[in-house]
């Protein structure tokens, strides 16, 4: 989804969460970064945090992560706010630098898929 809607012109990707502490510490980061990266956009994600149930704590930790992949704003524990500036020309330039959607051929995702035996949804 990410993909697509970067290909169809978007610049800015949100990511509502609520990962659980563990899978927060794990997680939340390398997979914002890596939409970044790979969507070459900003990622602004807004993440619940702190004890929802006695079985259950938010990990938090919202940020904003650049289209390189850097992290340029980012709550710590608890609530909390956090801004950032939004650099389009940069996020411009980058993808004019490093064209990656021109490269991408997803038609040969299927056909890789039947050739190899396993199916794509």
């Amino acid at each position: 989804m990410a993909l697509t809607l970067a290909q169809a012109g978007a610049e800015i990707l949100t990511y509502p969460s609520a990962f659980t502490v563990t899978t927060g510490a794990a997680h939340w980061e390398v997979l914002l970064r890596a939409r970044a990266v790979e969507t070459q956009s900003y990622v602004v994600a807004a993440a619940q945090t702190g004890q929802h149930h006695p079985c259950r704590s938010s990990f938090g930790h919202s940020m904003v992560v650049d289209p390189w992949g850097s992290i340029v704003a980012q709550c710590q524990e608890g609530p909390g706010l956090c801004f950032a500036e939004i650099d389009l020309p940069y996020l411009h330039r980058l993808r004019q630098e490093m064209p990656v959607f021109a490269h991408r051929r997803p038609g040969f995702y299927s056909r890789a898929a039947a050739e190899w035996g396993f199916g794509l949804p």
